[in-house]
C-alpha cells in the first residue's frame, strides 16, 4: 500500500510547540482529518483537502482516515496536545481493531506533541514534579461514579494532578463535585492552578488554595492542575519536591 496515515498532536496552542516531525508530516499530507478547530489550524496549500469533523464522532474520523489511507492518501489525523492523551490515537486503534485485516498492513504512525497539561505546569513551574496522573473529568465516555473514586484515591495516594475538561456548559456543576472530594481528602492549602489557553495569546494562569478554589474559575478551555500536601511555592513559581522528608 502506498498511503499512510499518522495521528499527530499539535501542542496546546503556540505553533512554535509544534515540533518538527509533526510539521514535516503536516507538509507531506494530502489529507487532514480532525475536530474543526484542530483541522483550521493547519494553514490551507495545493493539494491538500482538509476533512472537518465534530468532537463526538472520533470512531467514524478514525475509519475515514483510514480508508482513505488504504486508498493511498497520505493522511495526517490532528489532535491538540498529545495523539495519546485523551484524543484520538485510541479511536484510531479502536477502529483499527474492528476493521478489515487489511488495516492493519498500512504504514500508521503516532507523533508525539506536548500536553496542555505540560504546558501549563512548565508556566506554573515544576508542580508535577513528582509522581502526578491525568484525569479527564468529562462523564460522556465514562460513569462519573469511576472519576469520583479515580479522584479519591488518587488524592489518598499523594499524586499531582492535572485535570482535563473540568467544567463545559452541560456539566456545570461536576467541577464543584469533584473539588469537594479532593477537600475531603486534601489539606486546604494544597495549590490550585488554573491554566486557560495555555500559550496562547490570551493565556490566563491563576493559583489559589484549594480551600479557595470555585467551580466556575475552569471551563473547558482550562486545564487544571493540583498539587499535593508536599507542593510548595517560591517566589511565583509552584512545584512539587522530588524527595519526601522520610527519603532525605
Amino acid at each position: 500500500m502506498s498511503g499512510w496515515l499518522q495521528v499527530a498532536g499539535l501542542g496546546p496552542g503556540d505553533e512554535d510547540l509544534v515540533t518538527p516531525q509533526v510539521q514535516a508530516a503536516l507538509s507531506e499530507a494530502t489529507d487532514i482529518i480532525g475536530y474543526i478547530p484542530y483541522v483550521r489550524r493547519v494553514p490551507d496549500r495545493a493539494g491538500l483537502t482538509k476533512h472537518e469533523s465534530d468532537n463526538r464522532v472520533e470512531l467514524d474520523r478514525a475509519r475515514h482516515a483510514l480508508e482513505l489511507a488504504a486508498k493511498g492518501a497520505r493522511v495526517v489525523i490532528v489532535s491538540s496536545g498529545d495523539p495519546g492523551v485523551f484524543a484520538m490515537a485510541s479511536a484510531l486503534f479502536e477502529a483499527l481493531e474492528a476493521g478489515p485485516q487489511g488495516w492493519q498492513d498500512l504504514d500508521i504512525r503516532i507523533l508525539p506533541g506536548i500536553t496542555a497539561m505540560l504546558a501549563a505546569s512548565a508556566r506554573i513551574g515544576a508542580p508535577m514534579g513528582h509522581d502526578f496522573c491525568a484525569i479527564n473529568l468529562s462523564d460522556n465516555l465514562k460513569p462519573w461514579p469511576i472519576i469520583e473514586k479515580r479522584l479519591r484515591l488518587a488524592a489518598q495516594a499523594g499524586f499531582s494532578m492535572g485535570f482535563y475538561n473540568p467544567r463545559s456548559a452541560s456539566r456545570p456543576h461536576q467541577f464543584g463535585q469533584a473539588l469537594a472530594i479532593l477537600r475531603e481528602e486534601l489539606p486546604a492549602t494544597v495549590p490550585v492552578s488554573f491554566a486557560r489557553n495555555v500559550s496562547r495569546p490570551d493565556e490566563r494562569i491563576v493559583t489559589v488554595s484549594l480551600g479557595q478554589a470555585r467551580e466556575d474559575m475552569a471551563d473547558m478551555r482550562t486545564v487544571v492542575i493540583l498539587g499535593t500536601a508536599e507542593t510548595r511555592q517560591v517566589g511565583r513559581f509552584t512545584y512539587t519536591p522530588r524527595s519526601y522528608p522520610e527519603a532525605s
